[in-house]
């Protein structure tokens, strides 16, 4: 399998998927609108574009499973399975603003060797694979060069459903707006990754997250050059629900002062 060329066929896809999304932006009704938890929906947008994002892919590997947040389908592949968010930020397509994204990664047994994220407001297709460097419509990208911790400039999402950690969040907030330039909330973490990977924010974190939110970002931010953990400074922060990525310089900093307020 020649990663490169299937990585360009990825974006294509996930480019034509963001098609449905920007051709039904601003079009949603109430009655489109369905409620899968607190805080948590789904619009027939965003099953459109599962719908055909499964189809496409199956194309290029038949023998592929699927890990997609609105369950079209439910095959598992024995050495290769997708990790798709057909639309990243739900909550802002519903309330018609942007970034809304489309994430798409491949998983080879348990390891991430293609990540692609379509930001559709600005049309960015943001692709990268094992080995293969990270890009943004043709050109390649690498996390900022920040080195003081006083500078920089963070992302993160709220808690929309689990609250268990929310003080300490608050706590790990408050310090980040006393000692860093600030934080922004864009509502797509898929996005937050991307822009992590391209060096328009130094570092992204955050708690309650599913594989297909951050599965495409981890590689695009690997293979830019920065770093990935967990709150307890692990690995696993794919399937952990929980992540912290940055530039290499100020990453074993900032991976502490999480550890020490997001305890586990």
């Amino acid at each position: 399998m020649e990663l490169k060329s299937l990585t360009l066929k990825v974006a294509k896809i996930a480019k034509n998927a963001g098609k449905i999304i920007k051709d039904n932006f601003g079009q949603i009704t109430p009655s489109s609108i369905e409620t899968k938890g607190l805080n948590d929906y789904v619009t027939e947008t965003d099953k459109l574009s599962e719908k055909y994002i499964v189809a496409e892919l199956s194309k290029l590997i038949p023998e592929s499973g699927f890990i997609a947040e609105e369950g079209t389908s439910d095959k598992v592949g024995e050495t290769y399975n997708w990790i798709i968010d057909p639309l990243d930020g739900t909550t802002n397509f519903i309330h018609g603003f942007y970034p809304c994204a489309v994430s798409i990664a491949l998983m080879q047994k348990d390891k991430i060797i293609i990540g692609v994220v379509y930001e559709t407001g600005l049309d960015e297709c943001f692709y990268a694979c094992e080995d293969g460097g990270a890009w943004l419509n043709g050109k390649k990208i690498t996390v900022s060069n920040k080195s003081i911790f006083k500078n920089s400039l963070w992302a993160t999402g709220f808690p929309y459903q689990d609250f268990e950690q929310l003080d300490e969040y608050i706590d790990l907030l408050k310090f980040l707006t006393k000692n860093t330039q600030g934080i922004r909330r864009l509502g797509s973490a898929a996005t937050d990754m991307a822009y992590v990977a391209c060096g328009r924010f130094d570092g992204f974190y955050e708690y309650d997250l599913k594989p297909y939110d951050v599965a495409a970002g981890c590689i695009l931010v690997s293979e830019a050059g920065g770093k990935l953990c967990d709150f307890s400074k692990g690995n696993n922060y794919i399937f952990g629900k929980e992540i912290v990525a940055s530039n290499l310089y100020i990453f074993k900093d900032f991976s502490e002062i999480v550890k020490q307020y997001m305890k586990s």
